[in-house]
């Protein structure tokens, strides 16, 4: 059986701020599977932010396990969890964080260089991505030429030219109108659905949120209970029949993961 692809165990992650403990993440426990499509939600301050860098191998907890790829960060070395990072988790920033004076190709292409990958198969490995979400014709356009919703997508090409197993995103339509963060939505929708790439999303929309097959609600640094899920009645029990009526049907809740940060 494979590993999830991160998960942490009684995870967490105090730091010391002019003299004073600051408790971001007090004990979350959390499981992000291959094909997994989860929102970290929460107001700010509640651990969402420092949730994700922790999943994401950019930081390490003060206390319990956490593991990347299935490896426990806490065995590796600076450079070891940088390659086990490289290889597991593509990540999606709300302000895109392309180099301005590099084309789109190249900017994709920046991952496959601290894997020691050939110029010519980096560009060749960057042209397909850039193909895969839609910006094969942008190729050799500088982030300033291209609108808000390109640069994301060309952020998500980025994310996804390593073949990770996940993918993490902040907030990425915070910097995009409706139309198109619904454009970008669709497209991590599509490559969770039929690529298998599991993502986890951070965001304050609830729209956005509530598309997620499953929330992971952070509040004060812990993982909030999930909620019981409503029953479903079965529609062809007797009990359940009133004549010239439709039988009243109730959605089962919605599954809530466990986990916790501060954003």
């Amino acid at each position: 059986m494979a590993a999830p692809a991160l998960e942490a165990v009684d995870v967490t992650r105090s730091y010391q701020l002019d003299g004073v403990r600051v408790d971001a993440l007090r004990g979350v426990s959390l499981t992000i599977e291959s094909g997994d499509y989860a929102a970290v939600v929460g107001p700010s301050g509640s651990g969402k932010s420092t949730l994700m860098h922790l999943l994401g191998g950019l930081d390490r907890p003060t206390t319990g396990v956490l593991r990347v790829g299935g490896r426990d960060i806490a065995s590796l070395s600076e450079d070891e969890l940088a390659q086990v990072r490289n290889a597991t988790i593509g990540f999606v920033f709300q302000s895109f964080q392309l180099l301005g004076r590099t084309s789109a190709v190249d900017n994709v292409a920046m991952p496959l260089v601290y894997r020691g990958v050939r110029r010519a198969e980096r560009r060749r490995r960057a042209g397909e991505a850039l193909e895969r979400v839609g910006m094969g014709h942008r190729l050799d356009h500088r982030p300033a030429q291209l609108s808000g919703g390109e640069q994301q997508r060309v952020a998500i090409a980025r994310a996804l030219v390593g073949d990770p197993q996940v993918l993490l995103a902040d907030e990425p339509t915070g910097n995009l109108d409706t139309r198109t963060g619904e454009e970008v939505m669709a497209l991590l929708e599509e490559l969770n659905r039929n690529q298998g790439v599991a993502v986890v999303i951070v965001t304050h929309d609830l729209d956005v949120a509530a598309r997620a097959h499953r929330q992971i609600r952070v509040r004060d640094g812990r993982l909030e209970p999930t909620p019981a899920p409503t029953p479903t009645p079965d529609p062809t029990s007797p009990a359940k029949q009133h004549p010239g009526r439709p039988t009243e049907r109730h959605l089962a809740g919605e599954v809530v993961g466990r986990g916790g940060a501060c954003s």
